[in-house]
């Protein structure tokens, strides 16, 4: 799958649908492997920790907020084992046009409740 496609482009549709959804549930965390399972039955193959997933997850925070006033959708894509994002979140968060302050840990956690208050009403 290249970034662009037409594939892509279905499966970051997808993605931005899922990660909302959840933000509608009161900002409810997945694990990349369950992300990934959640394409694959949706028809999109989208190995959990390789290939496309980064550039959908970047590209899905840049569709929510492209200007980088709101949360980014990707805050709530955690590992299993630290039920916390990569670093390639917090790298994103950090970058223009986001620019969001904190350490690690203060970012993520204001990031998943401003996506909280920001989906609560949709």
């Amino acid at each position: 799958m290249r970034k662009g496609s037409v594939e892509y482009e279905q499966a970051l549709d997808a993605m931005v649908e899922i990660l909302r959804t959840r933000a509608r549930r009161g900002a409810e965390t997945v694990e990349y492997g369950r992300l990934s399972a959640e394409l694959e039955r949706l028809g999109h193959h989208v190995p959990p920790h390789e290939g496309p997933m980064p550039y959908l997850l970047e590209d899905a925070s840049a569709e929510g907020s492209p200007d980088g006033s709101l949360p980014l959708l990707s805050a709530l894509v955690v590992l299993k084992e630290t039920r916390a994002p990569l670093k390639g979140f917090f790298r994103l968060a950090r970058r223009a046009p986001y620019h969001r302050p904190g350490d690690d840990t203060e970012l993520w956690i204001n990031e998943v409740q401003d996506l909280a208050r920001q989906y609560a009403d949709r």
